[in-house]
């Protein structure tokens, strides 16, 4: 596995990024974020301090219960306020 932390301040976002393996996050700090797709299409998806999800990357897309996005992806913070999360991508 490797494990990262994500802390995005409200209006920051991830950049553009691409995961290659399915992922687990548990959000510590919750907030409002927007995905932003490889095709320019956004959803918002507000993300709770204790939630758990875990995505898994299929044929270049991830999902995780009834969140669906392509593997490559930008996530910004439009929350008023921190997010903050821990990920754990298994190889």
């Amino acid at each position: 596995v490797i494990v990262w932390e994500l802390v995005l301040e409200p209006g920051e976002s991830t950049g553009v990024h691409t995961h290659e393996h399915s992922y687990v996050i548990h959000v510590i700090e919750g907030s409002t974020l927007r995905a932003t797709d490889a095709h320019g299409r956004e959803a918002d998806v507000t993300l709770r301090a204790g939630d758990t999800h875990c995505f898994e990357i299929s044929e270049g897309v991830a999902t995780a219960g009834g969140m669906r996005t392509t593997a490559t992806h930008d996530a910004m913070n439009i929350g008023p306020g921190r997010y903050r999360e821990i990920m754990v991508e298994i190889k």
